[in-house]
């Protein structure tokens, strides 16, 4: 009998925007149980009640993009590193979020209770909010977890940015440029700018670049391994937040807020 959990429903059926060809992909990983290391074709087919001769489409594809890895001596199939890559994705964005807590919340109990503290990962051509320690005060940015900031035209996006390898940038900005070409040479100012902060004073600003009433620094942090930039900044409302605190005082505790979180002890 076929397993239940691999079948479309209804609704999936009639939605336009539903990728069938990449959910009959899923499914086929999901056919992997706890303590099963091999499968072959017709077991897949058998749990997801799809035609063998698609299944052996679906594994090949698989193969080829080092999600399974195919053993031609018994026709069997087995999980390859490429899926736990998938799930260290997860993982290690609840990892650094767990461990950047603490930091965040010493940072946001500063002087300056009207200071919101967060932490970003790029998203296409968003830095999107994983871990927020918003303010002591009821007036304040109202940002959440989710919350979306231009990634070039704030203080957290720089922060990434400016972390990336000089070809992640490259490709990053090309990214942009497919999506909105317009905005070309105004990015390219963004990322010049960010990149000479950075190299004078190890942090990037954004003092109303991204909304005219906010301030902000941002510094990037690199996850445990290195094959990953996060962005951290410390920010507020522009009239309770200025730049002369944020650079004299807020600016040395992000510094080391950053070293912490990117090589701990």
């Amino acid at each position: 009998m076929p397993d239940a959990d691999y079948q479309a429903d209804a609704d999936e059926a009639k939605d336009r925007n539903f990728v069938t060809a990449l959910a009959r992909g899923l499914d086929v990983l999901r056919c992997f149980r706890p303590n099963e290391t091999d499968l072959t074709n017709m077991d897949i087919s058998q749990r997801t009640n799809l035609p063998k001769p698609t299944v052996s489409r679906l594994t090949h594809t698989l193969c080829k993009l080092d999600y399974l890895v195919a053993d031609p001596r018994t026709g069997t199939y087995r999980l390859s590193a490429g899926v736990l890559q998938l799930g260290f994705g997860v993982l290690s964005g609840m990892e650094i979020g767990e461990r950047a807590s603490e930091v965040m919340r010493a940072l946001r109990d500063g002087p300056n209770s009207y200071i919101t503290v967060a932490l970003a990962e790029a998203h296409r051509m968003d830095a999107v909010y994983i871990a927020v320690h918003r303010s002591r005060e009821e007036i304040a940015l109202t940002m959440n977890v989710g919350s979306r900031l231009p990634l070039f035209f704030s203080a957290i996006g720089r922060a990434i940015l400016v972390g990336l390898t000089e070809e992640e940038r490259a490709v990053t900005l090309k990214r942009a440029d497919k999506l909105d070409p317009d905005q070309h040479e105004r990015r390219k100012r963004s990322v010049e700018q960010a990149l000479a902060e950075y190299e004078s004073q190890g942090y990037c600003t954004g003092y109303g670049d991204w909304r005219q009433d906010v301030n902000g620094i941002a510094v990037p942090v690199f996850s445990l391994n290195g094959s990953r930039v996060y962005g951290l900044n410390v920010g507020g409302p522009a009239f309770h937040v200025k730049k002369k605190q944020l650079e004299s005082y807020y600016a040395r505790q992000l510094l080391e807020a950053a070293a912490s979180l990117s090589h701990p002890d």
